[in-house]
């Protein structure tokens, strides 16, 4: 295996651990106005992601830089013509941290509604706009012989996107919903269990014709096998909600994401970004790939850094890993 094919398994390696951790983040964030009923509430929900939140964002941080490392074309064309989309979920992810930084800093009500709204929508715009861009991505876009994207704003708002946007809302919402079961006692464990299971069912629905879709027009044999695992995951995560098993619940609903994810990008190989105007202008693994020394240097410092970055990460998780729930939030 080349050193650029280890690049795009490592980048989608990178997305996927995104996609997992920022996926219940931003669950959690649509679900203080879904959920919570009151303050209190909310404050519980925001604490369940307060620790970890930031670190989460690391894989965002880590996927771009190592895309534009590794393949540079790849992230010229990307940036440039997903440039608006792009550019708001910047903003939303900007405004998100200070929302939570913020929003305890003053006690007027005023005040901590005006930034709990900013929570919820700058949960719900990233969770719709990620999904449009990796659609867009996988079916192709208007890339010229000078791998240049040419088409415009309108060109990404196609069905498919459009779909593939509802799946990462609704998919990242149940994986938020689940999260909240698992990290809650009380009430708000309970509600969080029913809706789980409302919102899972909806996911299923959406999620089965975005795969099926998918594979219709690009899968192969491996991105089949990813899609079943995908599904049954989601079919398993429902069912361990049912029976108020949420860590299982939680896990499954991982995989779900993880092969989803895996999905896209086997669906993508050897690929990065085809171009719907002429397949020979496709970018790949090999046109749109740094230097081979580049990518040697890369790979010594990711595997040098890589496991000290899990290993504080996981650290973070075991130690903020208790359950919460009104009784421990003081009165504001």
């Amino acid at each position: 295996m080349e050193l650029h094919d280890v690049w795009f398994v490592l980048i989608a390696v990178l997305w996927t651990g995104y996609f997992f951790l920022e996926g219940f983040d931003f669950g959690i964030g649509i679900l203080t106005k879904l959920l919570a009923r009151d303050r209190k509430e909310r404050r519980v929900l925001i604490n369940t992601i307060g620790p970890v939140w930031d670190g989460n964002e690391v894989w965002l941080l880590t996927a771009g830089g190592a895309t534009f490392a590794a393949f540079p074309e790849w992230y010229a064309t990307l940036f440039s013509g997903f440039y608006l989309p792009l550019l708001l979920i910047l903003v939303c992810l900007i405004v998100r941290g200070v929302a939570f930084e913020y929003r305890a800093k003053r006690p007027e009500e005023n005040w901590q509604r005006n930034w709990e709204h900013a929570i919820f929508w700058t949960s719900l715009l990233p969770a719709v706009l990620w999904g449009v861009a990796f659609g867009n991505i996988v079916r192709g876009v208007k890339i010229d012989a000078r791998m240049e994207y040419v088409g415009d704003l309108g060109d990404l708002l196609n069905p498919y996107a459009i779909l593939g946007g509802l799946v990462t809302l609704a998919l990242f919402t149940f994986h938020g919903t689940v999260f909240a079961a698992l990290k809650t006692v009380g009430d708000i464990r309970v509600r969080a269990r029913k809706l789980a299971l409302t919102l899972g069912v909806v996911t299923a629905v959406l999620a089965l014709g975005f795969l099926l879709w998918t594979q219709a027009d690009h899968g192969d044999a491996k991105s089949l096998v990813a899609m079943i695992v995908a599904v049954a995951a989601l079919a398993g995560a429902i069912g361990a909600v049912a029976a108020g098993r949420e860590g299982w619940s939680f896990a499954l609903s991982g995989v779900t994401i993880v092969a989803a994810v895996a999905m896209l990008f086997l669906t993508l190989f050897p690929n990065v970004m085809p171009s719907s105007l002429n397949e020979q202008w496709n970018l790949t693994v090999t046109n749109a790939s740094s230097t081979p020394y580049t990518l040697k240097i890369m790979t010594w410092c990711a595997g040098i850094a890589t496991p000290l970055v899990l290993l504080y990460q996981g650290w973070t998780y075991w130690v903020f890993r208790k359950r919460i729930g009104t009784q421990h939030i003081a009165d504001a």
